[in-house]
């Protein structure tokens, strides 16, 4: 049978999701709003961006999972 293929939705994420943002290095004390949500955060990326872990955990979940849509695809 030929057909589309479903797209497939982002994986469950370990309980503590995949970031260890434990370093001091992802804190600030200086709230700005998050990159994915707007919502204020003290939190900090790796690149030093304002994010909620959790935003950054489903961010990085849906790229995943659109990666490996397009490479099911031929698209990638």
């Amino acid at each position: 049978m030929t057909g589309r293929r479903r797209r497939r939705a982002p994986p469950d994420l370990p309980p503590g999701g995949v970031l260890d943002w434990r370093d001091s290095s992802h804190w600030s004390s200086r709230g700005l709003p998050c990159r994915y949500c707007g919502h204020d955060t003290h939190l900090r990326d790796s690149k030093r961006s304002p994010a909620h872990k959790v935003c950054a955990e489903q961010a990085l979940a849906q790229q995943v999972a659109e990666a490996a849509d397009a490479y099911q695809n031929g698209t990638l």
